[in-house]
């Protein structure tokens, strides 16, 4: 079995948000990067236990991004990956170009299975693995919290409002991952050396036109003090529900 698991770079969540070029590009400058943790803890680790499962599974990973991603991508194979591929893209503004992306270079490797994050935790799209899927002419399961493997079939567990769904599907298949799918790990120091000697390729992307741009980003207000009503002024705390909060 082959496995492909997506995965993407971004900033650390205690890094400071901040805008430039008239709040169109985010400001990278002495931000820490780190592999989006949907795709690190739960769709990678996910992978590596099925491939410990199974000695014959081949795991490969996928980044689009610049060469400012290889760091990243060298620590999710010292978790476990066998190879990786960067697509050597920097404008990643459009989930659709970053699928398509994905989506050729899996065309070209026969895989059973493609791992995504839910979400990533800089633009929440949730986007991309349904996109792959769909260039792919793959079914697709999203918000997976349980995958079990028998032969070519996959039950796999998924959140719906107010419950889970169980599906059961047959290979080859796309699936997001969130909590609930694996444990977390942590690179040991074999992994980490190894990593370093474990293939990387790098492929140029292939021509996609952009179906969205980013014209702008804006910080939330800041937030405001803590206001004090008496306990006897019920009228006071409804008026500032409604005209201030706005949850009533």
């Amino acid at each position: 079995m082959k496995i492909l698991v997506c995965i993407s770079k971004t900033p650390d969540t205690t890094a400071k948000i901040a805008f430039k070029n008239g709040n169109k590009q985010f400001e990278d400058n002495g931000v820490q990067w780190i592999i989006n943790p949907y795709d690190e803890w739960y769709a990678l680790v996910r992978a590596i236990e099925l491939k410990e499962k199974d000695a014959s599974t081949v795991l490969h990973l996928i980044t689009v991004g610049g060469a400012d991603a290889d760091p990243i991508i060298r620590k999710a194979l010292a978790l476990g990956g066998d190879e990786a591929i960067r697509v050597n893209a920097t404008n990643l503004q459009d989930s659709f170009y970053v699928a398509s992306q994905i989506a050729e270079v899996a065309k070209n490797g026969s895989y059973d299975l493609i791992f995504t994050g839910k979400e990533t935790i800089d633009y929440n799209g949730s986007s991309t693995g349904a996109m792959v899927a769909e260039l792919l002419d793959m079914p697709y399961i999203s918000l997976a919290t349980k995958f079990e493997l028998n032969g070519a079939t996959a039950t796999v567990t998924r959140e719906i409002e107010g419950g889970e769904e169980v599906n059961e599907v047959t290979l080859p298949i796309v699936v997001s991952c969130q909590k609930g799918m694996a444990e977390a790990r942590i690179p040991n120091m074999r992994g980490i050396m190894g990593a370093r000697t474990k293939p990387l390729k790098v492929v140029e992307p292939v021509a996609v036109e952009e179906l969205t741009n980013i014209t702008g980003f804006e910080l939330p207000p800041a937030k405001a003090g803590v206001k004090i009503i008496s306990p006897d002024d019920m009228a006071e705390l409804v008026r500032l529900l409604h005209d201030e909060a706005k949850v009533i």
